[in-house]
């Protein structure tokens, strides 16, 4: 898939607490397709020992605004000069990066916790668009650390749990009474244990399962090779061959 780098304008700038906010970044034109899972690389300006671009989950795509969305928790120096921006400001990014979703099944599950639900939306909608109206579970230590539920009501079902009982289900997502149901494929992003459980319970189920992974991407590329991950294929680049990948491959990962 072709790549682009392009100056995108900010039309909102939504906080969500103290950790996450949301940016609507217009395209100057039209933009390409965007697959559901992939990512961006940010230009961080303002820093000047932040050098390199910051990989970010697309959130959000709106054709018909030629718009996209990106969920940000800040969490360093990067992703906090990010916080700085404005509506109006522009932003450089390379997009769209790495392999996406498959968006595919009738009983789906969507399972996110913290930052991971980023991607999770995008897909939802994708598979809104098609007539399945998937289960979404997402979850968090407390309702506070799960920054974006509404719009996800607007295509699955909303479920929550939370591990201390703020919100929804008191526990973690895979001990939610909804999770264990027989779905004919899972989709997966967030905290690492929270996948490794999930895709653990889907493999041992045979339920077709895909996980969003995260790691360190300096390129997002594959050509600095930072972000490799052990999979029983082999090393591959998470920036380039995922960051989606089906369970499957993960059994060294997971174990």
């Amino acid at each position: 898939m072709k790549k682009y780098i392009t100056d995108f304008t900010i039309v909102e700038r939504k906080p969500f607490g103290n950790q996450y906010f949301a940016l609507t970044l217009q395209h100057p034109d039209s933009m390409p397709e965007i697959a559901a899972g992939q990512f961006v690389e940010v230009e961080v300006k303002g820093e000047r020992d932040v050098m390199l671009r910051r990989p970010i989950s697309i959130h959000d795509v709106d054709y018909e605004r030629n718009t996209l969305t990106l969920l940000i928790q800040i969490v360093g120096k990067g992703t906090k000069q990010l916080a700085t921006l404005k509506v109006g400001d522009r932003l450089n990014l390379i997009y769209p990066l790495g392999h996406g979703f498959t968006v595919e099944g009738k009983n789906v599950l969507l399972v996110g916790g913290g930052a991971g639900t980023a991607p999770l939306l995008y897909l939802a909608k994708k598979f809104d668009s098609m007539g399945v109206r998937p289960t979404i579970i997402l979850g968090g230590r407390t309702k506070d650390l799960i920054p974006v539920q509404e719009p996800f009501a607007q295509y699955g079902n909303l479920l929550i749990a939370t591990d201390d009982g703020s919100q929804g289900e008191k526990g973690m997502v895979t001990q939610h009474s909804q999770f264990d149901q027989p779905y004919d494929k899972i989709f997966t992003c967030g905290p690492t244990p929270m996948m490794k459980a999930v895709a653990r319970h889907a493999v041992s189920k045979g339920i077709d399962c895909e996980v969003s992974l995260e790691n360190m991407m300096a390129c997002g590329l594959g050509a600095c090779l930072c972000c490799v991950c052990d999979t029983d294929e082999g090393h591959k680049c998470v920036c380039k061959e995922g960051p989606v990948f089906n369970a499957k491959e993960l059994t060294k990962w997971m174990a």
